[in-house]
This record gives C-alpha cells, structure tokens and sequence, in this order.
C-alpha cells in the first residue's frame, strides 16, 4: 500500500490483514462486522465525537443530567444478584469526583474495563442510597488518543474490539493509501464547495474542529447520493435510448372522448391537484417518449381517478389498458370500483350495431377458472378488452395484448424491477410499442427520498383531498379501563348503522399462524366485548371466494364486525365502515398504521380509529404519538424516515455496497440529494457510459454490485 492516486476500487482489493495492527483473530473480530477489507474499515465512519475539552466533571454534574464523563476505574467487581442476574459494580473519578457505574446481565464489563482503564461514559446520573450513579451507560475506550475531537466508532464489545484500536487502525490505512484519486471534476467541486476526497477521509476520520468534520462529511455524503443518482439516471437514459413510444390520442373527436365523459359523470368535481396530474399525464402520453410517473398522494386523495384517465386516454386511441394490484383482495376491489365508475362508457365498434359498444372491462387473477381465463386470453389478443384488472397473473407469458398502451401499478414497493420491466415488454410481443407506465403509491415517501428510490421515474404528488372525506379521530388508548371504552364505541357505532374493522397483531411465523390468531380473537370478541353483534373474520389462508363472500356481506351490511390481518390494509372500500380497532398497534409501522386508518373516514361520517397498545419502547411511542397528532401521509413519512433510517426505504431498490452510511435522505440533505441529480444529468448528458469519467462509473459498479449494474445495462 504505497503510492499515490489511491482509489477505491484499489482499496476494496486490500485485506485488513495487511495491516500491521490487525492481526487474525482481530481480522475475524472485523468480519463480524462486515468489515473485510481497507475500504470497508475507512468506510466505517465514526458515530459521534467527542470533544475532550469539553469533557463534564463529575463535580459539576447534579442527578438527572446526561452527560459524558471521561474517567479512570478505581476499583471493579462482580456478583449475582439474588434473582441471578449478573452485576457488575465500578468506582470510577476524573479528579474531580467519585462515580459507582453499575452493568446489569454485562458480566464481560470486568475484563473489558480493569483497575487503571480511562473510558468515556455516557448516561444519565441518578442517585442511589444517595451514592450517585450510571446504570448501564454507553462506554467508549479512548486509550492513548490525545486529540481535540475523539472519533467514537461502532463497535463490537462484545467481539473484544474497542473503539480506540479503530482509530490506530484508520490511522494506519490513512498514511499507507496516502493522497486518494478523486473522480469529480475540479470544476464540479468548486461549484459546489466540496472539498477532496483525500481531505474528505482524513478529516471525517482525525477532524481538527468540527468544521473540518461537516465539510468532510458533506463531501463523502455527496459522493454517496451521486452514485445512486448516477444509477438511477443512467437507467432512465438507457430505457429511453431504446424507446418505442406511442404518441396517444389525447384530444380526440367527440364520439371517442372517454376521459372528457369519465371525469364529466364523476358524481363530484375532481381536485386541482387530480386536475393538474391528469394534465401531467395527457402530456407525457402525447410526448416522444413513453410516459414513467410515479403518482403518490395520501389515503383517499384519489388515485384511481387520476390513473382511470391514464388508462381511457390510452382506449380512446384505439389501445388497450391494464392495471396491476399486489394481491387478488385489492385486485378484486379495483375491479369493483372501476367497474362502477365505467358502467355507462362506449366505445366505437363499427361491427356493432349502431356502431358502438360498451367498454370492455375484464380482471384476472390466479383464481380465474382455466375455461374462462381461455376466455379473457382470446379477448384480450383479439381487443375485445379494453382495460384488464390483475395481479402479478398478468405477467404470464399466455396472457397478450392485441395493442397495451397504458400500464398502471399499484403499490409500485411491492414489485421488484424486473415484473415492472416484464409488464413493460408486453407492448412489444406483436411488434407494438412501449407502453406508458404510471406508478401509484398511496403509502407516500419524502420527496428527498424519492428521488433516490425512483429516479427513473418523474414524481407527481395528489395533496389534497376529495369532498366528502372526513378527517379520522385517532386516539392512543394505553390502558385497559380506555379499551373498554373503545369497544363500547364500537357496539355505539353499530347501533347506528355503520360498521367497524378490527385488525388482529402481526403474530411472527406464517400466515397460517396469523391466521389462527384472527380466528381466536375473533371467536374471544364475539363472546365478549361485542358479544351479540354479527362478527365476520377475513384473513390471508381463506380462499377467494370465501374472502370476497365476506367482503360482500360487510359491505351489506350482514356482518357488522369484520376482525381481519393486514389483507385490508390497502383498497378495501367501505363508506359505511366508521371504525378501526389496530390490536397490539406497536407491531405496525407507521405506513402501515396511516393505511389501516384510511380504512375508514371513506364518507361524510364522522370516523375514529383506535390504537391499543401498551407499548413504551421510545420508538414505539414516537410512532404512535405521530399517528394521534397528524393525518398527512406526507408528514408522517418524514417521521417514519427519521425513526427507521434510510435502510429500509433503499431496501426497496436492488442493491449492493450503496446503502448510504453518511448521507441522510431526511429534510437536511435535500440541496444534497437535488445537487447530485444535476451533476449525474450533466455527467451523463451526451455520455451514458460514462466513458470520459471512467474512475467514477468504476466507483459505480463497486458500490452499485456488478449484479445491478449488469440489469441497469440490459434495462
């Protein structure tokens, strides 16, 4: 490891063994935690630092504060407790004053912190028969480090690694890399005012202030965001290089103006906003280049309108429309809702009798019989089908279209790009051509973010909501005396015609498990709580016809009650239904909670819903305070961003080495995110392999996985 010009890719072929400091069994202890090579230890950023001059004394600490406190072990010891937990007892001072830390169940605190350590620690002071005290705090072994500000690193106690052998290590690495190659354009620096990458390592790691520190950071979190934007773009790029698009009829004569008739029989006006994103759409559908539209609002802001314009835009034109849904249950509900708002549309057919028919409007899913789907098959190769409803069934090779011209995808995180791309080659099996395609999500992501996940895709936003829906009450019940008040609410709403869902725990295990756990606590409230209303269960393991018999008898009005899993999460649409009980509320996300909720509010009836839960984990309790306090998706996704990361959100791209570890998708790096975009068109623009800037495309591939990079290629 000498020279100059290091680049990444040169480091992630140097084992951490080559060190001179890590010897095997701490290179064992690293793989643990994922860290196997030069670039994964420099990548292995500092959590915090910490500022040694501005350490607090123990003198001037009083009880209740929390605080980090840089002191020596005087005395430690070990003992049982008489429940048999494990206790480990240190006296430590800074020479200011005295502190006893207290471990409970951390045994191996004895040898980690013998007579003589100097560590930080970090918590809350209390006292304790008087003796103050820290219980459990977070500690840190600084060892020799004399520096102003202390990286503190996430480590592994457990495996024996310190946080202060991290430091000698990156110390090491640093020197023998030397200066690193830096693949951003000078120019694209100075605009920005980014400093180096050889700045950016050495000062994210050994900062002199903490200025150095935010600039180094802002470095490598851009070259983090300009990576994935890099991807993301170039995929764009390559999907409209190979573009055949069909440029849509969107001002057509009377007789074929279906969007015009759709929105004027609409029993209300549609929003601004769903007039705004259809005028988006009619111009991306009348554009050289096939329509890629992510359209994301909140629960009940009115989608299926919006995306029913998309598809009669692409029938009045003579072609055909298709809209996917996850699983059969919101297959079978689309279908349902669009079969009544299409009831009274025709369509030209000179071989009819006066010319015109009615549209043809079919759904398929697995559990269509094999007679019929032979059927829709024929029906839909001949034209006779104008807009087909599904799941992933319409994926398979046997299902074709004479002429598919509009594709619409619900709940876009649960498909994968491939049964995206695989839809997408639908257009082109009898020689036709790409078909638009327009992506809905009702479980909205900060724009930030989306700009990330589907950068190949242009993002509207509904954000508003129609007339006639009704903001939902939701409340937080702790205790049992306010859950008996809950189902009371329930059995106060039946008595006055409208109806309640109660949604079962997530249990772990299968489905099969979280069913027999909706059958139980169906059985238990029908003989309890809501005993004498007419109680219905719909879960996951029962077969479809069973599943859309339920939903049938809800909807009437036969079953008041319907205790269910998560398979109503998304679509089911009952106006009348004016309550929704979350069981156990602390297993469910925040977008899972914010859909189940829009469950109801779905009419002009007042609407609660109700979050039992005992919960008092912090992340628990922030998740389900940010459900009492905010029904805006769009707030509550920034809140969900904060509480679980970025990980999870990424998780919905394919990815190898990019998951971001210094770059935040949170409001603060916005200019960051939006800079990247702008430097990767720029980048891009006239040069989609990145031919003049190999070292960055190469950075690419390493970060990106050559498995993605090679699907992004083929895209």
């Amino acid at each position: 490891m000498t020279g100059t010009g290091r680049s990444l890719r040169r480091l992630a072929g140097v084992p951490v063994s080559e060190l001179r400091l890590v010897g095997d069994k701490r290179a064992q202890a690293l793989a643990a935690l994922e860290i196997e090579t030069v670039l994964d230890l420099l990548t292995h950023y500092p959590r915090r630092y910490v500022d040694r001059t501005r350490q607090a004394a123990l003198a001037d600490l009083a009880p209740g504060e929390e605080a980090v406190v840089l002191a020596t072990v005087r005395a430690a010891h070990g003992r049982r407790t008489r429940q048999g937990r494990s206790l480990v007892e240190l006296d430590v001072d800074d020479g200011t004053g005295a502190l006893r830390i207290t471990f409970f169940n951390q045994a191996w605190r004895t040898k980690q912190l013998p007579v003589g350590t100097e560590a930080l620690f970090f918590g809350k002071l209390d006292l304790y028969r008087g003796r103050r005290r820290m219980t459990n705090p977070i500690v840190d072994l600084v060892g020799n480090r004399t520096g102003r500000l202390v990286p503190i690193y996430p480590t592994s106690e457990r495996a024996g690694i310190a946080g202060w052998e991290f430091g000698s290590w990156v110390e090491e690495a640093l020197e023998r890399a030397g200066t690193f190659a830096d693949p951003l354009p000078g120019e694209v620096r100075d605009r920005l005012g980014l400093v180096d990458r050889t700045t950016a390592f050495r000062a994210i790691h050994a900062p002199g202030n903490f200025h150095e520190r935010d600039q180094a950071r802002r470095r490598l979190a851009f070259d983090e965001l300009l990576r994935l934007q890099l991807q993301v773009v170039r995929r764009r790029i390559e999907i409209e290089s190979q573009a055949r698009a069909i440029r849509h009829l969107v001002d057509p004569p009377p007789d074929r103006a279906l969007v015009d008739a759709f929105l004027a029989g609409l029993p209300f006006a549609p929003t601004p906003a769903q007039r705004r994103a259809v005028d988006r759409i009619k111009a991306d559908l009348a554009g050289p280049l096939p329509m890629h539209r992510l359209l994301q609002g909140d629960v009940g802001s009115g989608k299926t309108v919006v995306a029913l314009a998309a598809l009669l835009t692409a029938v009045q034109g003579g072609h055909q429309g298709a809209l996917m849904a996850p699983t059969e249950v919101l297959a079978e509900q689309h279908f349902l809702s669009v079969r009544r708002l299409l009831a009274d549309l025709e369509v030209p057919d000179p071989g009819r009798l006066g010319g015109r028919r009615p549209l043809g409007l079919a759904l398929l899913t697995n559990r269509v019989g094999a007679a019929d789907r032979g059927r829709l098959r024929r029906e839909l190769d001949a034209g006779e089908i104008d807009l087909v409803v599904g799941t992933h069934a319409l994926l398979t090779e046997d299902v074709q279209f004479k002429s598919l011209g509009v594709v619409v995808i619900d709940e876009q995180h649960r498909f994968g790009v491939e049964q995206r791309a695989a839809l997408h080659a639908k257009g082109r099996q009898s020689g036709g051509s790409d078909p638009d395609l327009l992506v809905m999500t009702a479980t909205p992501i900060p724009r930030t973010a989306a700009m990330v996940v589907f950068g190949d895709l242009d993002v509207t936003e509904l954000d508003e909501m129609p007339p006639g829906r009704t903001p939902v009450t939701t409340s937080w019940a702790r205790h049992p005396r306010q859950e008996a008040a809950v189902w009371q609410r329930v059995r106060d709403e039946v008595a006055a015609g409208h109806r309640a869902y109660v949604v079962c725990p997530l249990v772990e295990g299968s489905e099969r498990v979280q069913a027999a756990s909706a059958t139980a606590e169906e059985q238990r409230l029908a003989a309890g709580p809501l005993e004498g209303l007419r109680v219905g269960l719909l879960h996951g393991q029962m077969k479809s016809a069973d599943k859309e018999q339920v939903m049938d008898g809800f909807r009437a009005g036969a079953l008041e009650v319907l205790v269910a899993t998560t398979v109503i999460e998304v679509g089911v649409d009952v106006p009348e239904a004016s309550v929704m009980v979350v069981e156990d509320a602390q297993r469910f996300g925040i977008a899972q909670l914010h859909q189940l909720r829009g469950r109801v509010g779905r009419s002009p009836l007042p609407s609660w819903c109700y979050l039992l839960s005992t919960a008092d984990a912090p992340d628990a309790v922030r998740r389900l305070e940010a459900l009492e306090q905010s029904t805006d998706g769009f707030e509550l996704a920034e809140v969900d961003l904060e509480l679980r990361g970025e990980g999870t959100i990424l998780g919905a791209r394919q990815k190898g080495r990019s998951d971001l570890k210094l770059a935040s998708l949170r409001r603060g790096d916005r200019p960051l995110v939006e800079a990247a975009r702008k430097v990767a068109e720029e980048l891009l623009a006239g040069d989609p392999a990145l031919e003049a800037a190999s070292d960055l495309a190469d950075e690419v591939e390493l970060f990106v996985g050559e498995e993605e990079a090679a699907f992004l290629a083929k895209s």
